[in-house]
C-alpha cells in the first residue's frame, strides 16, 4: 500500500498575514514612542539644566525697554552726579531687577551635573560720575537673603561654604577710578574694568571685574561677572549626602540698575 505524500499546510489568507504584520508594526512603533517619551521625561525633569541664564547687558536693557525707562536728560546735563542702585526697577521673580549672586557647577547623586544659581535683590550702593571718569563706587550685598531653587542648598550656605550666618554681607569698593573713552550716549553699550576691594566670607582681596554698561533713558544698567576661587576666600565646599562633587570655583555675577540722585 502506497503512503500518500504529506499534505502541505494551507497558508493563511494573505489578508490575515497583512493584518498581523501591521499589528506588530503598530505595537513596535507604540513601544518605541513610549521609550522616546520616557527618555525625554527623564531628561526634562531630572537631567535638564534649567538654571537661569547668565547675566548679560542685552537681556538687562530689554527689561528696561519693557518697563519704559523714560526720556534721558543727558544731552543737557551729561551723566555727572551720584547714581544709586534702584531696587524699584523690575521684578526679582523673573530677574529683571537688580541682583547679585553666584553660579557654581555641582554634581548631585541620582541627578547628575547641574549649575547651582543663587541670587538676591538685596544690593545697595552708589557710583559717582564726573566727566569721563567714574571716581567712586561702593556696594553692599545682604548675603543672608540669597535664594536658589533648592532649600537644602540655601540652608547649606548659611552654615557651610560662605557661612552667611557668620558673614552676612559682601562688599565691593572701587580703589581706582574708571576712565571712560567718552561720555556714554543713550543706547550705547560700553565695556569697562572695575578694580576694587572685594570682601567675601570675611576675606578682602583686590579684584578686577569686567563690566558692561548702557544708559537707557534715565537708567544706567550694569552687568558683570568674575570667577572666584573658593580657597582664595577661605571658603570650604559644603558637604551633603546628596552632593557628589562641587567645583573648586564659582562665578560671582551682578546685574544692577542705577538712577541718578536728585
Amino acid at each position: 500500500m502506497t503512503t500518500p505524500p504529506p499534505t502541505a499546510p494551507t497558508p493563511p489568507p494573505s489578508g490575515s498575514t497583512s493584518r498581523r504584520s501591521r499589528r506588530w508594526w503598530y505595537l513596535g512603533g507604540a513601544l518605541a514612542l513610549v521609550v522616546v517619551l520616557a527618555g525625554f521625561g527623564i531628561w526634562y525633569f531630572v537631567f535638564r539644566d534649567d538654571s537661569p541664564s547668565a547675566v548679560n547687558i542685552e537681556s538687562a536693557t530689554e527689561s528696561l525697554d519693557t518697563r519704559g525707562s523714560g526720556s534721558s536728560n543727558t544731552s543737557a546735563n551729561g551723566v555727572d552726579g551720584t547714581w544709586t542702585v534702584d531696587g524699584s526697577i523690575g521684578s526679582f521673580a523673573d530677574f529683571t531687577s537688580s541682583f547679585a549672586g553666584y553660579r557654581v557647577q555641582e554634581e548631585l547623586a541620582g541627578i547628575g551635573a547641574k549649575t547651582a544659581v543663587g541670587r538676591t535683590p538685596a544690593v545697595t550702593g552708589t557710583l559717582t560720575i564726573a566727566g569721563k571718569k567714574i571716581s567712586k563706587a561702593d556696594f553692599v550685598v545682604d548675603m543672608t537673603t540669597l535664594e536658589s531653587d533648592e532649600d537644602r542648598r540655601d540652608g547649606a550656605i548659611r552654615d557651610q561654604a560662605i557661612e552667611t550666618t557668620k558673614f552676612p554681607t559682601a562688599t565691593f569698593e572701587l580703589t581706582r577710578p574708571i576712565a571712560l573713552d567718552a561720555v556714554p550716549a543713550d543706547g550705547t553699550t560700553i565695556s569697562v574694568d572695575a578694580t576694587g576691594d572685594l570682601t567675601l566670607h570675611g576675606v578682602t582681596k583686590e579684584v578686577t571685574i569686567p563690566l558692561q554698561a548702557e544708559l537707557t533713558g534715565d537708567v544706567i544698567a550694569v552687568t558683570g561677572e568674575i570667577d572666584i576661587l573658593f580657597t582664595d576666600y577661605d571658603i570650604a565646599k559644603p558637604t551633603s549626602f546628596a552632593v557628589v562633587s562641587i567645583a573648586d570655583d564659582g562665578i560671582l555675577e551682578v546685574q544692577l540698575f542705577f538712577t541718578r540722585q536728585t
